[in-house]
């Protein structure tokens, strides 16, 4: 016959007769049988080869060796409850680290948001945000530095997993006095030898629009370049030109910066977009921050004015 074992049960039933002092209370506490709890605490003093209580009538005290081994059962259940705290933090995130990175208009903006409504949800987890420029960014996922990015896409995704969220067509921007603001649209043709304001030389978004323009048989003229959205609305609501841009970045500067919105056609299409490293599994806790930054964002892009509100065609 085979040995035996120690069971949960068995502890169960002891830990009850010892808090009760009695075989009949410890069923009730149960919501079993005394005769089961008499049994159980019968087979765990033949597995233990211990007396395990002193038996005066109804009432049953724990023996020497059973006041000895019901400290060690209480110690026991002590790191089952640190086991049921730990699972109860794992539930939560919690001591989980996230590294979110964006460029610094959207970490600034949309990406401290989603990060806000996160920490609601899950106030143990640590986010820490991290801003650069947009090859600075997708480097910091594609090598896992960062567990996720909010992006803005011209071109394609190096090295990453795409969660698209949803695709717009960039404006332009121009100065609030600009004689072009009595156009309703925008196109190349508009703006043949007109100062211009370019994003950086090299960016995904200098190489789409020099495409447009060049398709158009318009030549750019460029007074100035930028690589943040931020410097390119300050270089134009100062003069220095028209430029082209995504309408998320044009709608928030324009509440700093005296600059107008008109729609751009042929259509520039910009992709928001989160990104993930491209080898890595996305636990729950990159799916519970991917859906607060796409709830954040679509939020977001939802209220851009009409003027702002182009959508590529297609």
């Amino acid at each position: 016959m085979a040995e035996r074992r120690m069971t949960f049960r068995h502890i169960e039933a002891f830990r009850a007769v010892v808090a009760t002092g009695s075989m009949t209370e410890a069923s009730r506490h149960l919501h079993t049988s005394q005769p089961q709890v008499s049994r159980l605490i019968a087979q765990l003093e033949t597995i233990t080869g211990l007396p395990l209580f002193d038996r005066s009538g109804s009432r049953v005290v724990p023996s020497l060796d059973g006041t000895r081994f019901h400290a060690e059962v209480e110690r026991a259940f002590v790191g089952l409850t640190s086991l049921e705290a730990a699972a109860a933090r794992i539930r939560a995130f919690g001591a989980e680290r996230l590294r979110v990175a964006a460029m610094p208009r959207l970490a600034g903006g949309l990406l401290a948001r989603a990060v806000v409504r996160f920490r609601a949800a899950h106030p143990d987890v640590v986010v820490a945000i991290h801003s650069g420029d947009d090859d600075t960014v997708n480097n910091w996922v594609a090598t896992g530095f960062c567990d996720a990015a909010l992006t803005m896409l011209y071109g394609e995704a190096r090295d990453a997993r795409l969660d698209h969220v949803e695709t717009r067509a960039c404006v332009a921007v121009l100065p609030e006095d600009h004689p072009l603001t009595a156009r309703a649209v925008l196109g190349p043709a508009d703006l043949r030898g007109v100062p211009f304001v370019a994003s950086s030389l090299g960016s995904a978004l200098r190489e789409r629009t020099e495409a447009v323009f060049d398709a158009a048989g318009v030549a750019l003229t460029i007074t100035a370049e930028a690589g943040l959205g931020a410097s390119i609305c300050t270089l134009v609501s100062a003069g220095l030109g028209v430029s082209v841009m995504n309408p998320l970045a044009a709608h928030e500067e324009a509440k700093v910066s005296p600059i107008a919105i008109r729609p751009f056609a042929p259509a520039l299409p910009v992709r928001f977009a989160l990104l993930f490293p491209p080898d890595r599994a996305r636990g729950r806790l990159m799916r519970a921050f991917g859906a607060c930054a796409r709830a954040v964002l679509l939020e977001e892009l939802s209220r851009l004015p009409d003027a702002a509100h182009g959508r590529p065609a297609g």
